[in-house]
């Protein structure tokens, strides 16, 4: 990593939710700063306390994080670290999944339910009212329209300001958008991992926010291609992908986490690099060679 390049979240630029919440485009995703398998406390409580802070620290003030993490630890560590919340930090979070054990995810989309995730991420974050709130997955037992109906009551009563949605089709989002505005989606995106461009797209052209998790690519930052332009702008491969992803649409606001302190300062140093168009295309081609191994 260069020892000159700004180590700043706000070298990314600013990007805003719904016309109203203005943050950095370069946020931190909060799910890592759990155990092992998303399930309980972190192996090295200090550290992930010492992230949370070192992110905001460098400009961050955009942290995402979900109920299901943990569950209820990252939100709690988050709490811990940053409460009361500098002015300007933006705590997104996400419910809808229930957790049984490391590693294993059940769905819960009910309109009940989502009442009770609400008030408990109140309570857990430490605050009044959550600035944004994501239904984390559809659930295929529920009615979607139900489940948006419940968020979008939640709204009305104050507990939540702005809603998002993850893991979703664009059909998805149209159907919310009938219920209530949708300011953010989140799904799996990265440079090796285009399954989502055509809602990456539509989010552009409807000044969505699009948050995309896992934008790191699954290991496809040891591909060769990676290594070779990392090299060539003294960068880890780590900040090649982020800087992709910010590239790739001025309405992405990439998530990378973390529980070290060293690889946040790392993530955050993307936000001052800059690819050529050449090296942007390249990148694509490992797309290719990486899903068909």
């Amino acid at each position: 990593m260069s020892n000159t390049r700004q180590v700043s979240a706000s070298a990314a630029g600013s990007i805003t939710f719904g016309g109203e919440l203005t943050v950095n485009r370069l946020g931190f995703g909060a799910m890592r700063i759990t155990g092992e398998g998303i399930w309980g406390p972190p192996k090295d409580r200090a550290a992930a306390l010492a992230t949370l802070r070192r992110a905001v620290e460098l400009d961050v003030n955009f942290i995402d994080t979900a109920d299901s993490y943990g569950p209820d630890v990252s939100e709690e560590l988050i709490a811990e670290a940053l409460a009361p919340y500098p002015p300007g930090v933006v705590i997104a979070t996400k419910g809808g999944w229930l957790r049984v054990g490391p590693g294993q995810w059940l769905h819960d989309a009910s309109q009940g339910h989502l009442r009770q995730a609400v008030e408990g991420s109140l309570k857990k974050l430490r605050l009044d009212r959550i600035d944004l709130y994501q239904l984390h997955m559809p659930d295929h037992a529920i009615s979607f329209e139900a489940s948006m109906e419940a968020l979008a009551e939640l709204r009305l009563q104050g507990k939540i300001r702005l809603i998002g949605l993850s893991n979703v089709t664009q059909e998805h989002i149209e159907r919310a958008r009938k219920i209530v505005p949708i300011v953010s989606v989140q799904n799996r995106y990265s440079f090796a991992d285009q399954e989502w461009n055509y809602v990456v797209d539509y989010c552009e052209r409807n000044r969505i926010v699009f948050i995309p998790w896992a934008p790191l690519g699954f290991g496809a930052t040891n591909d060769s291609v990676v290594s070779r332009i990392a090299k060539a702008h003294q960068a880890t491969p780590r900040q090649i992908a982020i800087a992709w992803a910010l590239q790739r649409s001025p309405m992405i606001l990439p998530i990378p986490g973390t529980s070290s302190p060293a690889h946040v300062e790392e993530n955050i140093a993307a936000a001052g690099l800059r690819l050529s168009d050449q090296e942007f295309k390249e990148l694509l081609t490992v797309k290719r060679q990486f899903t068909t191994r």
